[in-house]
């Protein structure tokens, strides 16, 4: 039991998100209408409504009390629609939905971390109620759900009563003994069974508020009434796709059978249904249409829980690890087996697929993550006075689920930033400077190779890289002379703790604040934040990060007897120096030229104190590596060569000893059983500096 309402709390979070998500979609295009459409209302409807019943089975109060009372307000308006609210009047609607929609996240947030909820929500359901009472012109106390229980055709009876309906078709249903919370189980068939076709009624009535009436549906079974035989036909496509359906049946005289005994009247099964209902009368087309659908959906269509995807990714890099040692395996070294040669080459290309099948599963669009912009920018266009419009681009651009939850946040910091510090502060400013007086912020995603590309884009006014010198310096941040700074280096100081240009404290602050956790976060999941900027005409944060973090493409090198593997996505180029390409800067540090550029020199040996012949830098071979803002050169003894690996994380111990600062950021088991160490090429430069 304890099993089952996990699963069930893990599908009410899941599909609770999910509707609010979808709710604040439909809002935001909804206000930039200005109006909501006789669908929107009814989506709401719908979400309001499955929110509530939901909530209310589970116990939690707060949110069902909330939904209910909305769901009261949209009862009404889809009754008497909106002709007659003024724009004053649409403008503090799409306000209070704005404000409820983030009273039930909150609510949503607190189950989801087992604290306790809301016992306080008066200040919302006053609003609710107010506004409802304002565009009705009533003060009746009477709740607007009573009247849509005497007035929908889908409005349910008395719980304690059998139903009535004369001339009606019944399907009765039994769930599978012992399955437990029937009531709830009932509520989600109705659920199903409205998307198909809303006219029906059930008993008993009150399963969405009364765990009771699960008793009622254990002895007597579950009634769900259509008007005709047809309607109901078509409904037992969907009872029978149904899940924890024991049996039902479809019938004429409910009383007479509620009163046979519960387990002699469970034994009828859509084979052993009554013989008129047996072979159905041809149901119209348009009708018969819908359940087919919503069977095929139902077939093709999985949820799976993340922890069970992360099993089956760890259990691929184990498969890819014990692949690599049979085929690296020092017995059959020197040896021509060449029906084996064969048979290792398909069983990399079947691991290859494999791979890739296991990837796909955890790639989810970052089209969610996208639109959750769309509010920020709204909130922030109202707070600021701003006209600003979000353009959005590649949203079906598919990212690592666990990557796609790391990011949200550095993007909502670049959003907040480009419109509180990027955008200008007035049209009139904007006007002056030669453009729209509308400004734009874009948000971009693309596949590149292993990485996705994402970008945040405004057309605002900018950075003043001497501003941001300036400020670098009189913070005492500089390093090297002033002059010798290039534009790329400049703006890469924005992204320093506390490091902003901004002279006033706002609640969204200004650029810099907060783009340290950008940074911070973006390089936790292997990826680089990239800043450009053209004072006067706007500024773009580039994210590259890599599709997923469990199996990468690796350089494998060596230093002295150490091997070490380099992400291919931070290597360059690889290539022997000449004497001549060898040079000092005036602190004696050693700088390698290389296409047309000079790069400070990075010994492995020298900061792993590792015992090697190699060290002289036109002894041994020059890797060029990038990331972030950072390009440096490596010496290395030799190249092993690219391979695929499996990142494996660092023994917790070792966190003691902050050992990710020194460069390290995994370790992989190599085909001949030994450990290399994964390097952090951003992590290795600041740990070099540290040492000079």
């Amino acid at each position: 039991m304890d099993n089952s309402l996990d699963n069930l709390l893990d599908t009410y979070l899941f599909e609770s998100n999910t509707l609010l998500e979808q709710l604040d979609e439909l809002l935001i295009t909804a206000e930039k209408n200005r109006d909501f459409t006789s669908d929107d209302v009814n989506e709401i409807f719908r979400i309001m409504h499955t929110i509530k019943g939901s909530s209310a089975m589970l116990e939690f109060n707060s949110l069902m009390t909330i939904a209910h009372h909305i769901e009261d307000l949209f009862f009404y308006i889809r009754e008497h629609g909106m002709e007659g609210m003024d724009s004053t009047l649409k403008t503090d609607l799409f306000n209070l939905m704005f404000k409820s929609t983030d009273q039930l996240r909150e609510e949503i947030h607190k189950v989801e971390n087992n604290e306790p909820l809301s016992t306080n929500i008066d200040s919302i359901i006053s609003e609710i109620n107010s506004f409802l009472d304002k565009i009705s012109g009533s003060q009746s106390d009477a709740p607007a759900q009573e009247q849509q229980a005497a007035g929908s055709a889908s409005a349910a009876a008395p719980a304690d009563e059998l139903p009535e309906d004369n001339g009606a078709c019944f399907i009765r249903v039994f769930f599978d003994e012992g399955c437990g919370m029937e009531n709830l189980r009932a509520f989600m068939l109705v659920t199903a069974l409205r998307d198909v076709n809303p006219d029906f009624r059930f008993y008993p009535a009150d399963i969405e508020t009364n765990s009771d009436s699960s008793e009622s549906i254990i002895q007597r079974g579950f009634f769900i009434a259509y008007d005709a035989r047809e309607a109901a036909e078509i409904g037992t496509s969907i009872v029978k796709d149904a899940g924890n359906i024991q049996s039902y049946e479809i019938i004429d005289n409910p009383k007479a059978a509620a009163a046979k005994p519960a387990e002699t009247a469970a034994a009828p099964v859509v084979e052993n249904a009554p013989a008129k209902a047996a072979a159905p009368a041809p149901a119209p087309a348009k009708a018969a249409a819908k359940p087919a659908a919503h069977g095929g959906a139902k077939q093709n269509l999985i949820s799976v829980n993340l922890s069970k995807l992360d099993s089956l990714m760890a259990l691929v890099g184990e498969i890819v690890i014990t692949e690599a040692m049979v085929v690296s395996s020092p017995e059959l070294k020197d040896l021509k087996l060449d029906n084996f040669q064969k048979n290792t080459r398909q069983l990399r290309k079947l691991t290859d697929e494999l791979q890739d099948i296991t990837t796909s599963l955890r790639m989810v669009p970052i089209s969610a993550t996208f639109q959750k912009m769309n509010r920020i920018v709204r909130d922030m266009k109202q707070e600021l006075h701003k006209d600003v419009r979000l353009t959005i681009i590649g949203e079906e651009t598919e990212v690592d689920k666990g990557v796609v939850d790391n990011i949200s946040d550095p993007i909502m910091h670049i959003v907040r930033n480009a419109m509180d510090h990027g955008i200008e502060d007035s049209p009139e400013d904007r006007i002056k400077a030669g453009k729209n007086p509308q400004a734009e912020v874009t948000l971009a995603a693309h596949h590149s190779g292993n990485e996705v590309i994402i970008s945040v884009t405004d057309d605002g006014r900018g950075m003043n890289p001497d501003v941001i010198l300036a400020k670098a310096k009189a913070n005492g941040l500089l390093t090297k002379p002033e002059e010798e700074y290039t534009q790329k280096e400049i703006l890469s100081f924005i992204m320093m703790p506390g490091f902003s240009t901004n002279k006033e404290v706002t609640e969204y602050s200004g650029r810099g604040v907060g783009m340290d956790v950008v940074k911070r976060n973006v390089e936790a999941i292997g990826g680089t934040v990239v800043i450009t900027s053209e004072f006067g005409q706007g500024s773009t944060m580039t994210l590259k990060i890599p599709l997923t973090m469990a199996i990468t493409d690796g350089m494998e090198i060596s230093v002295g007897s150490s091997i070490f593997t380099i992400p291919i996505s931070n290597v360059i180029r690889s290539f022997k120096v000449k004497p001549e390409d060898v040079t000092y800067d005036s602190e004696g540090h050693e700088l390698i030229r290389c296409m047309d550029a000079f790069y400070p020199l990075i010994r492995l040996h020298r900061l792993y104190n590792i015992d090697t012949e190699i060290v002289n830098a036109t002894d041994g071979l020059i890797m060029l590596v990038e990331a972030s803002e950072q390009s440096y050169c490596l010496l290395i003894d030799e190249l092993l060569g690219e391979q695929q690996v499996v990142v494996k994380p660092l023994p917790e111990y070792l966190n003691h000893f902050n050992i990710k600062d020194s460069g390290i950021s995994g370790c992989t088991i190599l085909g001949d059983g030994n450990i290399s160490i994964i390097l952090d090429v951003l992590n290795l430069y600041h740990a070099a500096q540290a040492t000079l």
